[in-house]
Protein backbone atom coordinates (compact mmCIF):
# COMPACT_ATOMS: atom_id res chain seq x y z
CA UNK A 1 0.00 0.00 0.00
CA UNK A 2 1.30 3.51 -0.31
CA UNK A 3 3.20 5.41 2.44
CA UNK A 4 1.73 4.88 5.99
CA UNK A 5 3.36 7.00 8.64
CA UNK A 6 3.44 6.33 12.68
CA UNK A 7 0.32 7.45 14.05
CA UNK A 8 0.41 10.83 16.61
CA UNK A 9 -2.14 12.52 18.06
CA UNK A 10 -0.91 15.40 18.46
CA UNK A 11 -0.38 15.89 14.76
CA UNK A 12 -3.51 14.83 13.03
CA UNK A 13 -2.59 15.37 9.65
CA UNK A 14 -0.13 12.61 9.07
CA UNK A 15 -0.07 10.22 6.36
CA UNK A 16 -1.57 7.79 8.43
CA UNK A 17 -4.01 9.54 9.54
CA UNK A 18 -4.54 10.66 6.58
CA UNK A 19 -4.84 7.55 4.61
CA UNK A 20 -7.12 6.31 7.43
CA UNK A 21 -9.94 8.54 6.99
CA UNK A 22 -9.95 8.00 2.97
CA UNK A 23 -10.30 4.20 3.93
CA UNK A 24 -13.24 5.05 6.40
CA UNK A 25 -14.92 6.59 3.46
CA UNK A 26 -14.43 4.43 0.79
CA UNK A 27 -14.81 0.94 2.88
CA UNK A 28 -17.50 2.19 4.98
CA UNK A 29 -15.22 0.98 8.13
CA UNK A 30 -15.71 3.06 11.30
CA UNK A 31 -12.80 5.57 11.27
CA UNK A 32 -12.51 4.62 15.61
CA UNK A 33 -11.73 0.75 14.58
CA UNK A 34 -9.37 1.21 11.46
CA UNK A 35 -5.30 1.23 12.38
CA UNK A 36 -3.42 1.05 9.74
CA UNK A 37 0.03 -0.62 10.87
CA UNK A 38 2.95 0.45 8.46
CA UNK A 39 6.19 -1.68 7.95
CA UNK A 40 8.34 1.13 8.90
CA UNK A 41 8.29 4.09 11.23
CA UNK A 42 9.31 7.10 9.68
CA UNK A 43 10.49 10.62 11.20
CA UNK A 44 8.77 13.76 10.98
CA UNK A 45 9.16 15.21 6.88
CA UNK A 46 10.67 12.22 5.56
CA UNK A 47 9.70 10.95 2.40
CA UNK A 48 8.21 7.01 1.42
CA UNK A 49 7.98 5.39 -1.81
CA UNK A 50 7.70 1.32 -1.65
CA UNK A 51 5.77 1.99 2.59
CA UNK A 52 3.74 -1.07 3.33
CA UNK A 53 0.87 -1.20 5.32
CA UNK A 54 -1.90 -3.71 6.59
CA UNK A 55 -5.35 -2.86 7.72
CA UNK A 56 -8.14 -6.13 9.64
CA UNK A 57 -11.47 -5.73 8.29
CA UNK A 58 -14.40 -7.95 8.38
CA UNK A 59 -15.40 -7.91 4.82
CA UNK A 60 -14.75 -9.67 2.41
CA UNK A 61 -14.60 -6.76 -1.11
CA UNK A 62 -15.59 -8.21 -4.41
CA UNK A 63 -14.02 -4.89 -6.06
CA UNK A 64 -10.67 -4.05 -4.59
CA UNK A 65 -9.84 -2.45 -8.18
CA UNK A 66 -12.97 0.19 -7.17
CA UNK A 67 -11.60 0.93 -3.86
CA UNK A 68 -8.37 1.44 -4.91
CA UNK A 69 -9.64 3.80 -7.39
CA UNK A 70 -11.48 5.84 -4.86
CA UNK A 71 -8.81 5.78 -2.45
CA UNK A 72 -6.59 7.74 -4.50
CA UNK A 73 -9.81 9.91 -5.88
CA UNK A 74 -10.08 11.05 -2.38
CA UNK A 75 -6.55 11.76 -1.12
CA UNK A 76 -4.39 15.03 -1.83
CA UNK A 77 -2.56 14.58 -5.24
CA UNK A 78 1.14 13.84 -3.34
CA UNK A 79 -0.70 10.70 -1.43
CA UNK A 80 -1.19 7.49 -3.66
CA UNK A 81 -1.76 3.83 -2.70
CA UNK A 82 0.28 1.69 -5.43
CA UNK A 83 -1.25 -1.42 -4.85
CA UNK A 84 -4.14 -2.71 -2.97
CA UNK A 85 -4.43 -6.42 -2.07
CA UNK A 86 -5.65 -9.01 0.66
CA UNK A 87 -3.63 -10.94 2.53
CA UNK A 88 -3.64 -13.77 5.23
CA UNK A 89 -5.02 -13.47 8.94
CA UNK A 90 -0.75 -14.56 9.75
CA UNK A 91 0.17 -11.46 7.72
CA UNK A 92 1.32 -8.19 9.50
CA UNK A 93 3.29 -5.26 8.08
CA UNK A 94 5.85 -4.51 10.98
CA UNK A 95 6.87 -8.25 11.71
CA UNK A 96 10.39 -7.86 13.46
CA UNK A 97 12.90 -10.89 12.96
CA UNK A 98 15.18 -8.83 15.18
CA UNK A 99 13.14 -8.29 18.03
CA UNK A 100 12.28 -11.78 17.72
CA UNK A 101 16.23 -12.92 17.88
CA UNK A 102 16.37 -10.72 21.29
CA UNK A 103 13.21 -12.20 22.80
CA UNK A 104 14.83 -15.97 22.11
CA UNK A 105 17.93 -14.62 23.99
CA UNK A 106 15.78 -14.12 27.16
CA UNK A 107 14.73 -17.94 26.93
CA UNK A 108 18.63 -19.12 26.57
CA UNK A 109 19.71 -21.06 29.90
CA UNK A 110 18.44 -22.17 33.15
CA UNK A 111 14.85 -21.02 34.01
CA UNK A 112 11.37 -22.32 35.74
CA UNK A 113 9.17 -22.26 32.58
CA UNK A 114 5.84 -22.78 34.33
CA UNK A 115 4.34 -19.84 33.19
CA UNK A 116 4.66 -21.80 30.02
CA UNK A 117 3.24 -25.03 30.72
CA UNK A 118 -0.28 -26.51 29.65
CA UNK A 119 -1.74 -28.28 32.33
CA UNK A 120 -0.81 -32.19 31.59
CA UNK A 121 -2.82 -35.57 32.42
CA UNK A 122 0.02 -37.13 33.64
CA UNK A 123 0.31 -38.83 36.89
CA UNK A 124 3.92 -37.79 36.86
CA UNK A 125 4.71 -34.46 37.29
CA UNK A 126 7.93 -33.03 36.08
CA UNK A 127 10.26 -30.32 37.25
CA UNK A 128 9.67 -27.17 35.24
CA UNK A 129 13.35 -25.96 35.27
CA UNK A 130 14.63 -26.80 31.94
CA UNK A 131 17.74 -25.42 29.87
CA UNK A 132 17.47 -23.93 26.99
CA UNK A 133 20.74 -24.21 24.98
CA UNK A 134 19.97 -22.20 22.21
CA UNK A 135 17.06 -20.80 20.45
CA UNK A 136 17.92 -19.45 17.17
CA UNK A 137 15.43 -16.82 14.94
CA UNK A 138 16.85 -17.57 10.98
CA UNK A 139 15.28 -16.13 8.26
CA UNK A 140 14.44 -18.28 4.89
CA UNK A 141 13.20 -15.97 2.37
CA UNK A 142 9.72 -14.84 3.31
CA UNK A 143 9.69 -17.65 6.00
CA UNK A 144 11.21 -17.59 9.54
CA UNK A 145 12.04 -20.32 11.01
CA UNK A 146 12.83 -21.10 15.02
CA UNK A 147 15.43 -23.48 16.33
CA UNK A 148 15.13 -24.48 19.96
CA UNK A 149 17.45 -27.54 21.57
CA UNK A 150 17.12 -27.80 25.08
CA UNK A 151 17.92 -30.63 27.78
CA UNK A 152 13.85 -31.27 27.78
CA UNK A 153 10.86 -30.13 27.32
CA UNK A 154 7.28 -29.45 29.55
CA UNK A 155 3.61 -30.11 27.54
CA UNK A 156 3.53 -27.43 25.26
CA UNK A 157 6.32 -25.36 26.32
CA UNK A 158 7.75 -24.86 22.63
CA UNK A 159 4.37 -24.18 21.42
CA UNK A 160 4.03 -21.24 24.17
CA UNK A 161 7.04 -20.00 23.80
CA UNK A 162 6.87 -19.40 20.12
CA UNK A 163 3.61 -17.99 20.47
CA UNK A 164 5.19 -14.90 22.68
CA UNK A 165 7.68 -14.62 19.89
CA UNK A 166 5.72 -14.16 17.20
CA UNK A 167 3.98 -11.61 19.06
CA UNK A 168 7.04 -9.57 19.92
CA UNK A 169 7.85 -9.89 15.98
CA UNK A 170 4.47 -8.13 15.60
CA UNK A 171 5.26 -5.37 18.21
CA UNK A 172 2.77 -6.14 20.22
CA UNK A 173 4.72 -6.68 23.18
CA UNK A 174 8.63 -5.88 23.50
CA UNK A 175 11.27 -8.50 23.79
CA UNK A 176 11.73 -7.86 27.39
CA UNK A 177 8.21 -9.30 28.50
CA UNK A 178 9.81 -12.70 28.14
CA UNK A 179 11.51 -12.08 31.39
CA UNK A 180 8.75 -10.62 32.79
CA UNK A 181 6.57 -13.62 31.79
CA UNK A 182 8.97 -16.24 33.16
CA UNK A 183 9.38 -14.43 36.88
CA UNK A 184 5.57 -14.41 37.43
CA UNK A 185 5.73 -18.52 37.33
CA UNK A 186 2.23 -18.24 36.10
CA UNK A 187 0.82 -19.97 33.06
CA UNK A 188 -2.39 -16.93 33.43
CA UNK A 189 0.61 -14.40 32.74
CA UNK A 190 1.16 -15.75 29.83
CA UNK A 191 -2.52 -15.67 28.49
CA UNK A 192 -2.48 -11.92 29.05
CA UNK A 193 -0.56 -11.73 25.75
CA UNK A 194 -0.73 -14.39 23.40
CA UNK A 195 -2.19 -17.91 23.13
CA UNK A 196 -0.52 -21.18 21.96
CA UNK A 197 0.98 -21.50 18.60
CA UNK A 198 -1.01 -24.45 16.05
CA UNK A 199 0.86 -27.76 16.18
CA UNK A 200 1.46 -28.45 12.64
CA UNK A 201 4.10 -25.76 12.64
CA UNK A 202 6.39 -27.20 15.42
CA UNK A 203 8.88 -30.22 13.91
CA UNK A 204 10.91 -33.10 16.68
CA UNK A 205 14.52 -33.27 14.24
CA UNK A 206 16.16 -35.32 16.62
CA UNK A 207 17.04 -36.63 20.11
CA UNK A 208 20.73 -36.53 21.79
CA UNK A 209 21.78 -39.26 24.01
CA UNK A 210 25.24 -40.25 25.61
CA UNK A 211 27.05 -42.29 23.31
CA UNK A 212 27.59 -44.71 26.26
CA UNK A 213 24.21 -45.43 26.90
CA UNK A 214 24.04 -46.37 23.26
CA UNK A 215 26.54 -49.33 23.11
CA UNK A 216 25.25 -52.76 23.08
CA UNK A 217 24.62 -54.83 26.29
CA UNK A 218 27.82 -57.03 26.91
CA UNK A 219 27.54 -60.72 24.97
CA UNK A 220 24.51 -59.25 22.67
CA UNK A 221 25.21 -59.61 19.08
CA UNK A 222 26.10 -57.22 16.82
CA UNK A 223 22.87 -56.59 14.82
CA UNK A 224 20.47 -57.00 17.78
CA UNK A 225 21.35 -53.37 19.22
CA UNK A 226 22.31 -50.40 17.88
CA UNK A 227 20.81 -47.23 15.53
CA UNK A 228 21.47 -48.45 12.26
CA UNK A 229 19.01 -51.04 10.21
CA UNK A 230 20.45 -52.98 7.45
CA UNK A 231 17.58 -53.13 4.35
CA UNK A 232 18.23 -54.34 1.00
CA UNK A 233 22.14 -53.00 1.61
CA UNK A 234 20.62 -49.66 2.66
CA UNK A 235 21.65 -47.95 5.88
CA UNK A 236 18.78 -46.51 7.43
CA UNK A 237 19.15 -44.39 10.37
CA UNK A 238 16.99 -46.26 13.29
CA UNK A 239 15.98 -44.60 16.34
Amino acid sequence: MAPIFQYQQSTPKTIQCLVEKALAKTTKLEREELILVGASRTDTGVHAWGQVAHFITPFNYDRLDSIHAALNGVLPSDIRVRELSPALPEFHARFSSTAMREGARYFVGQHDFTSFVNASNSDHPRSPVKHIIRFDVIELGALIQLEVEGSGFLYRQVRNMVALLLQIGKEAVPPDIVPMVLAARDRKELAKYTVGAPPHGLCLMSVKYNEELLEPPSGCRATSFGRHHTISKCKLPFY
